[in-house]
C-alpha cells in the first residue's frame, strides 16, 4: 500500500480540505497522513474564519510523518501564509519526496480569500520549483502568470509560464471557461494534451480541486504516469461530481466512494 501525505487546510465541513485529501486517498487504495496548515471554519456555504497553523508545528507534523514513515506523495493544498509556505519548502528540501502535487489553492468558492495576497510570490518562488505537478484552476493561473486568460490559447500559454517558473508538469482547469465544457490543459514541458469533459449540472462541486489533486497524487504514487493519472483522475472526479451528496444549504460536496457504492450496490441512481 502507497502512503500519502497532504498538507492542507482543514475543512470543518468535510467537504474540502483535509478531509476530502483522506477521503480520495482511501477510495484510491492509499493511507493517508497529514500536516495541517490551518483551521477553518466553513460549511456548504462558505468560510467564516481560519485559523494558521504556526510554522513550527507544520515543520514538527511534516517531520514527524517522514521520520517515521516511507511517503510516496506529497500533495499540498491551501496554506494562507509566506512563513508557512517557506516552512513546508524547507521541509520538501530535507525529506525529498519523489512526487509532489501542489495546488495553489487561492480563494474559496464562496469568495474567501484563502491565501493571502502577499503570499502568491512566495508560493511561486518557494513551491512552484519543487512540484512534480501544479493544478491552479483559471483565477489561479492568472495569478501565477500575471495575465489573463480567456481563451484555450491562454490557457496553453499559462501552462508553459508555470513550467518556466520551475514545475514540471502542470493541470490548467478551464472548466470556467466553457459553459458546456470542462476542458483541461495538461503539458509536461514537451508537449501537451487536452481532456475534455461534459460539463455537470450541479451546484454541489465542493472540494473539487482538492480531490482532483489529491486523486492525482496516490495515482502517481501508484505508478501511472502523468497523462495516465490526470485521465483516471479526471475520470475519478467526474463520475464523484455526477453523484454528489446534497448537504446543507450550499454547495455540498463530491461523492468521493462513489465506486466503492457501486460495488456494493448502496449507489443510488
Amino acid at each position: 500500500m502507497k502512503h500519502l501525505l497532504t498538507i492542507a487546510g482543514s475543512d470543518s465541513s468535510g467537504g474540502a480540505g483535509i478531509q476530502a485529501d483522506l477521503k480520495t486517498f482511501a477510495a484510491h487504495g492509499t493511507f493517508g497522513m497529514s500536516a495541517i496548515t490551518a483551521v477553518t471554519a466553513q460549511n456548504t456555504c462558505g468560510v467564516t474564519l481560519i485559523q494558521d497553523i504556526t510554522p513550527e508545528m507544520i515543520t514538527a507534523q511534516i517531520d514527524a510523518v517522514f521520520s517515521d514513515i516511507h511517503v510516496d506523495a506529497v500533495k499540498i493544498g491551501m496554506i494562507s501564509r509566506s512563513p508557512s509556505i517557506r516552512a513546508i519548502a524547507e521541509g520538501l528540501r530535507k525529506w525529498k519526496p519523489g512526487i509532489v502535487v501542489l495546488d495553489p489553492v487561492m480563494v474559496s468558492k464562496s469568495g474567501f480569500q484563502l491565501l493571502q495576497q502577499e503570499a502568491c510570490q512566495t508560493l511561486i518562488q518557494e513551491l512552484l520549483p519543487l512540484a512534480t505537478l501544479v493544478t491552479p484552476n483559471l483565477p489561479e493561473a492568472e495569478a501565477i502568470c500575471g495575465f489573463p486568460i480567456t481563451s484555450e490559447k491562454d490557457m496553453v500559454a499559462a501552462a508553459k509560464r508555470i513550467v518556466e517558473l520551475g514545475a514540471k508538469a502542470v493541470m490548467v482547469k478551464g472548466s470556467r471557461l466553457i459553459d458546456s465544457q470542462s476542458n483541461d490543459y495538461l503539458y509536461n514541458g514537451v508537449q501537451g494534451i487536452w481532456l475534455s469533459s461534459t460539463r455537470i449540472e450541479t451546484k454541489n462541486t465542493h472540494g473539487t480541486g482538492c480531490t482532483l489533486s489529491s486523486a492525482l497524487a496516490a495515482n502517481l504514487a501508484k505508478g501511472l504516469s502523468i497523462e495516465e493519472a490526470a485521465k483516471a483522475s479526471k475520470s475519478y472526479v467526474t463520475k464523484a461530481i455526477a453523484h454528489s451528496i446534497t448537504l446543507g444549504k450550499g454547495c455540498g460536496p463530491t461523492h468521493h466512494f462513489v465506486d466503492l457504492y457501486e460495488k456494493s450496490g448502496l449507489l443510488k441512481s
